[in-house]
């Protein structure tokens, strides 16, 4: 029987920040796709997404929902990496009232959630203020 938290640690693109880049069109796609968004092409290559880039939009989560109550509020934005792809997580060790549209992050890794009795911590990615 597969490892659940192994499996879970292997998926490319949470953990790697791994996309597809299409070899027609060198459009980044992630999550990785079957079929090219901009061109139609069926093959990809792995590519790893860059790790910076700005902050596109934002708002400011003040009635979270039920599983994320006890972090509200907390700010979630849109930001374009530096490699073009646009990737949403939360904007985190900020002063709201210091985001701007425009302002430069970084991807990190963060503890996102923890399930139940059995303790397994979920990692993903969030964005901070260079």
């Amino acid at each position: 029987m597969p490892n659940p938290a192994k499996s879970w640690r292997e998926i490319p693109q949470r953990y790697r920040l791994e996309a597809g880049k299409c070899t027609k069109c060198g459009a980044i796609a992630f999550p990785p796709r079957l079929i090219c968004p901009q061109c139609g092409n069926r093959e990809f290559a792995a590519t790893k997404l860059a790790d910076a880039g700005k902050l596109l939009t934002f708002t400011i989560i003040r009635v979270a929902p039920g599983a994320f109550e006890d972090q509200a509020p907390y700010a979630a934005g849109i930001v374009e990496l530096d490699d073009g792809a646009r990737l949403t997580a939360q904007v985190v060790d900020c002063d709201f009232a210091k985001l701007k549209v425009g302002m430069r992050v970084r991807l990190e890794f963060r503890r996102v959630s923890e399930d139940g009795a059995a303790g397994v911590i979920h990692y993903g990615y969030k964005f901070v203020p260079e």
